[in-house]
């Protein structure tokens, strides 16, 4: 049976501590749903309804499109090892770029990245939990070190450049705004 909470509650916590990864869902208005699964310690709790992650530079960049038009975002973690649940965190979240103000002390809260590339700062309505009894028992074998050795090899001028060529639109053609547009002037 589903239970709906307000906050983010000490139990939640551990729970989310405890995951490797998980999933974020988002969606503009129209246009195709989407749902990435992240990983590589790329999430923190900043509060009782707070939760900020940080996306690295990837083949997508969904998430950024779909907040500019509608600003809603769900998390979800499933309890993959011994504690069968599945949790998800409603709300809204602002998007940050490194051009933006807050983005570097947020970035601080990680280890360095060359592919930081955005920072989600999720406030949360409400976080629901249910059983998670038929999700199914995953060992965890460990980090991919691909993405990291990706965007050091890339360097920054590099990243920039697939921001600019791979990363300003969604699948959906939305603006990304990973580029701003003072950067085209």
């Amino acid at each position: 049976m589903a239970k709906q909470f307000k906050r983010i509650e000490d139990d939640h916590l551990k729970f989310i501590e405890a995951q490797h990864m998980f999933f974020c869902g988002s969606a503009a208005a129209e246009g195709r749903v989407n749902i990435s699964p992240k990983g590589m310690d790329s999430l923190r709790v900043l509060g009782s309804n707070r939760i900020i992650w940080r996306n690295l530079t990837g083949s997508g960049n969904e998430t950024a499109g779909h907040l500019a038009q509608v600003n809603r975002m769900t998390l979800m973690w499933c309890g993959f090892e011994a504690r069968p649940m599945i949790m998800r965190a409603y709300g809204s979240a602002r998007t940050l770029h490194p051009r933006d103000a807050d983005f570097a002390k947020l970035d601080a809260l990680f280890d360095a990245s060359p592919g930081a590339r955005q920072i989600y700062d999720m406030t949360v309505d409400m976080l629901q939990t249910s059983c998670g009894y038929a999700v199914p028992f995953f060992d965890y074998a460990g980090e991919r070190d691909v993405l990291a050795k990706w965007a050091q090899d890339k360097g920054p001028d590099g990243i920039e450049t697939y921001w600019d060529t791979r990363n300003r639109t969604t699948i959906d053609s939305l603006p990304t705004h990973i580029i701003s547009e003072t950067d085209n002037a």
